[in-house]
């Protein structure tokens, strides 16, 4: 493919991202725990109901991620707009928290597939500006999610919950529209019985596996995303106990997703030029500090900023770890490489909300939120240690 080629078809790739992120984003940023407590959700089954959809992500990222390897990225993307498409029209018939979980679980099959192939797509036709093609393909996506929080809030001041789910149904519908316009494979993959598919399968997922660095660095990867997911569960219901009303907890969700699509192209560039390491190591601190001061302040505004520190530090993070894995990884096993990033991804962001709701259920907001500081130092120490810079430079 010609680099005009791969330019449009970056593009079309990310805007139709950008239309099923918003759409999934809708759905939870900040509906989701604040929907879970409208059904009487405890705070451990807010964090049930946040897990669910990276459940489907642990189940389905690393087959997904392998098969388009062997079978070709564009039939996966197809099948996760379509659920994009369909899973935003359940949740107007939910009516308890259990009904919840089962949606969710099905709408996070949609993030977990396009995500993991999308960056095997990219991957694979850049390397020298990897991190900043990954990147920027990420912040334009994020430019979709960063609208949601704003979106989503002010219909559910103004609507409520079931305008912000039909919302959330256009979003998915258009995302699919643009998807019928993404470009075949370029390169076929040979003919194979099923039998020599999945020997193939097995032989690069072993293979995957076996590269510690590439395990370590997906460790790293799911800690910030433990992380995340907690602040993304809790930093709403905090706001709320503190007596801000849901259009300023829009916006102090939000702007931490605006930071994150400015900073990540930035540090994706910066990460090129002076390696994944140092890129990573700072970001873990500048979003330890973030999430640490949290439980200090109870007004919008500093709850804002340091909403905002922890995107900076996020971003910072995440525009180099995928671009490191692929650096690590086998050109022929991106997909796979990619996978087992995302499915430790949904492991970390899975077990974060559960973990720090019950944290939070027994301790309060403030033993929950230092718990996720603690955690993010130990994560800096255990990758500058476990990751060589030799192998961490771009």
């Amino acid at each position: 493919m010609s680099g005009i080629g791969k330019r449009r078809s970056l593009l079309l790739l990310a805007t139709t991202g950008a239309f099923a992120i918003l759409s999934s984003t809708l759905s939870k940023t900040p509906a989701l725990p604040l929907f879970a407590v409208h059904l009487g959700a405890t705070s451990p089954e807010i964090g049930w109901v946040v897990m669910a959809s990276t459940v489907s992500g642990i189940l389905i990222s690393l087959p997904a991620g392998a098969l388009s390897d062997f079978i070709g990225r564009r039939r996966l993307l197809f099948a996760a707009l379509i659920i994009f498409a369909t899973a935003p029209f359940l949740y107007l018939s939910v009516g308890n928290v259990q009904e919840l979980v089962l949606v969710r679980f099905y709408h996070g099959f949609a993030t977990a597939i396009f995500g993991t192939v999308a960056s095997a797509w990219i991957a694979s036709h850049y390397v020298k500006d990897r991190a900043q093609m990954l990147s920027t393909y990420s912040s334009i996506t994020i430019a979709g999610r960063s609208v949601a929080p704003f979106l989503g809030g002010t219909l559910i001041s103004l609507a409520g919950f079931h305008a912000v789910y039909l919302a959330c149904a256009a979003g998915g519908i258009l995302a699919l529209a643009l998807g019928m316009f993404l470009p075949r494979d370029s390169e076929k993959p040979p003919p194979r019985s099923h039998v020599q598919t999945w020997s193939a399968l097995h032989d690069a997922l072993a293979a995957t596996l076996r590269n510690g660095t590439l395990l370590s660095v997906s460790t790293t990867e799911a800690a910030q995303y433990f992380v995340f997911g907690s602040v993304e569960a809790f930093l709403a219901v905090y706001a709320e106990t503190c007596g801000i009303v849901a259009w300023k907890i829009g916006v102090i969700l939000g702007i931490q997703l605006v930071c994150v699509a400015l900073v990540k192209p930035l540090m994706g560039h910066i990460s090129d030029r002076v390696g994944r390491r140092p890129t990573i190591l700072v970001g873990l601190v500048t979003a330890m500090i973030g999430v640490a001061l949290l439980p200090l302040f109870t007004s919008p505004l500093p709850l804002a900023v340091l909403s905002l520190v922890f995107g900076a530090g996020f971003a910072s993070v995440t525009s180099s770890t995928g671009a490191l894995v692929g650096d690590l990884g086998n050109q022929e096993r991106l997909g796979t490489s990619m996978g087992v990033l995302r499915t430790t991804m949904d492991i970390g962001q899975a077990a974060g909300p559960v973990i720090t709701g019950a944290v939070i259920g027994v301790g309060g907001f403030t033993t929950g939120f230092e718990m996720l500081a603690v955690l993010l130092l130990a994560t800096a120490l255990w990758f500058g240690w476990s990751v060589p810079a030799t192998s961490a430079q771009s």
